[in-house]
């Protein structure tokens, strides 16, 4: 499997420049933990919650200053080709919760420790469902409610 099969994409960018007012309003709108910071096309940054919440306004930050001053020049990044599990490896060896995803050198995703979570949950039901069914001795399907006529 690829990261570009489990990423979330398109990712949530701001420029350099943006107000720190901006970038949380941006991550309560998309639901986001954290923002690439981008110009050009070229990746500059990345800015997360705890980033906005203890260097900028926690540290005494205008809420207009720009977040190109919290973010975190260093990011991490995994092709979107790559095979799913060389991801994994990087997580672990980096010891980051978000990989920016590029593609010909542009940021098309990004790929978090949630979305692997998800990638497990989904294999573990994969390899479950099959041993689920013949303990229960049932094939799969929906499951008996309260409205369900009672089998003969």
């Amino acid at each position: 499997m690829k990261v570009s099969e489990v990423m979330t994409a398109p990712p949530v960018c701001v420029e350099p420049r943006v107000p720190l007012a901006e970038v949380t309003r941006r991550m309560a709108e998309y639901a986001v933990g954290s923002v690439l910071v981008v110009e050009d096309g070229v990746l500059h940054g990345i800015v997360t919650d705890r980033d906005l919440a203890v260097r900028g306004m926690g540290g005494g930050l205008d809420p207009q200053a720009p977040v190109d001053a919290v973010m975190s020049p260093r990011v991490v990044t995994v092709g979107a080709a790559t095979d799913l599990e060389v991801a994994y490896r990087t997580f672990r060896r980096a010891g980051v919760r978000r990989l920016a995803v590029v593609d010909a050198g542009r940021v098309v995703g990004v790929l978090t420790i949630d979305d692997l979570l998800l990638d497990v949950f989904r294999r573990l039901a994969d390899l479950l469902g099959p041993v689920a069914w013949s303990v229960l001795q049932e094939p799969p399907g929906p499951p008996a409610g309260p409205e369900a006529p009672d089998e003969p």
